[in-house]
């Protein structure tokens, strides 16, 4: 849609009220065993498994991309009675020159294949090499682009120029899903993060996304709440659907039952689904599986029983 300021200007966000909100999400209800165990098992569908190293390796995202095809142990499945059911997490992250070796890995699965793009994690270099970047991961079979937006467009608050930027690398991503990180740790206000997340839905993105996972501050559940406000709010005004992914810092299975209620009691049920939800995460998988393992055997396992790349 055409940049239209008037659904974000003059938005007020309230940080205390936000901070107390965000505070009790997990303190007025817990979920516990059987339950428990299911909404972690949703989780696993929600992961984007990542590995963005300097030191990446086609061995390493070979070794990542069969965790992707099979997140939990066969004996977890058997004691949870899912022997059956197909389990994967919902995407295999990666760095653009790592694209062809996840998607080799991947074959003959549905899971997709996310790559960043556009300079990661800063995003400073010239818009045409940005864009230039998104095309070469698309080329080698991403179906999905993690792009970065420029910071000082929000900081300066020109909104234009941050919506023909996003609008840029939407049309570069063609058929492939476009997921705006924001670097919220970097953009000083909730009011310049609802802003900003407004701005990139506006200019086409298919998902906003809390950080890079570099930024000194990473994905908080004030900072996502008002994401998810500005998600429900554009969905209100325009009928849309928009997904969110928090990544950053998301390490435990009780920060993931944490978002996943976010989302329920914000957004509702559909947004508990991978097509528009995900973590932006690899360690949680781990610690995911130990709580299963707990529930199945009352036991908890050393984190190296479920290693991950």
């Amino acid at each position: 849609m055409a940049l239209t300021p008037a659904m974000f200007e003059g938005h007020g966000v309230n940080l205390s009220a936000t901070q107390r909100r965000a505070a009790t999400l997990t303190t007025r209800r817990t979920v516990k065993k059987l339950h428990q165990a299911a909404w972690l098992l949703n989780a696993v569908r929600c992961i984007d498994l990542t590995t963005l190293s300097g030191d990446d390796t086609e061995g390493r995202v070979k070794r990542l991309c069969a965790k992707a095809r099979s997140p939990l142990a066969q004996h977890l499945k058997e004691g949870l009675g899912i022997a059956d059911m197909p389990l994967t997490t919902g995407a295999v992250c990666v760095y653009p020159t790592m694209v062809a070796h996840a998607v080799k890995a991947l074959r003959g699965t549905d899971i997709p294949v996310a790559s960043v793009a556009t300079g990661f994690p800063t995003g400073l270099m010239p818009l045409k090499l940005r864009l230039e970047e998104i095309h070469y991961a698309v080329g080698e079979g991403a179906g999905e682009i993690d792009i970065v937006i420029t910071r000082e467009h929000v900081l300066k608050n020109d909104w234009a120029a941050l919506y023909d930027e996003v609008a840029a690398m939407r049309e570069a991503c063609g058929e492939a899903h476009l997921k705006a990180i924001l670097a919220t740790g970097d953009l000083k206000t909730l009011r310049n993060v609802y802003a900003a997340s407004m701005v990139a839905m506006q200019a086409g993105a298919d998902f906003i996304k809390t950080s890079t996972g570099k930024e000194s501050v990473n994905a908080t559940l004030p900072v996502s709440l008002v994401m998810v406000r500005a998600l429900r709010d554009y969905g209100e005004m325009t009928g849309h659907r928009i997904g969110f992914k928090p990544a950053g810092g998301i390490k435990s299975a009780k920060e993931a039952v944490a978002w996943q209620i976010l989302m329920k009691e914000e957004l509702g049920r559909p947004w508990l689904e991978p097509d528009l939800f995900r973590f932006g995460a690899s360690s949680m998988l781990a610690d995911i599986e130990r709580q299963l393992e707990h529930h199945v055997t009352g036991r908890y396992a050393a984190f190296s029983r479920h290693a991950l790349a």
